[in-house]
């Protein structure tokens, strides 16, 4: 799982706190997912590979610090624009690779 620890984003708080019962709903996703037959960074990396096709530069911000606090490598995230380029077209690989950079750039 990713860092129980770590504080979820302040307007994911607000929402929740708003609407409650979206928040249990989202909790329940959240838990079946841990019923997968893939390790912790592979959900990670499928996750982030779906916030890379839908084009949703948030969720690949939220999943790029969820993998990284998985376990996985910048190597293996980036890697996945590259898998997706084939797909998804060069220019939104490159603009999700962007996005990936702005929480990975050294």
């Amino acid at each position: 799982m990713a860092n129980p620890s770590a504080k979820p984003p302040k307007t994911y708080s607000s929402f929740v706190r708003h609407f409650p019962k979206l928040g249990e709903a989202w909790d329940l996703l959240r838990k079946a997912e841990d019923a997968a037959p893939y390790d912790e960074q592979t959900r990670r990396l499928l996750k982030l590979a779906v916030a890379v096709g839908a084009g949703r530069e948030g969720a690949v911000h939220s999943c790029v610090r969820k993998a990284r606090s998985a376990g996985c490598t910048p190597g293996q995230i980036r890697h996945v624009a590259a898998i997706a380029a084939s797909t998804i077209g060069l220019p939104s690989a490159v603009a999700a690779y962007s996005w990936m950079e702005d929480l990975l750039e050294d």
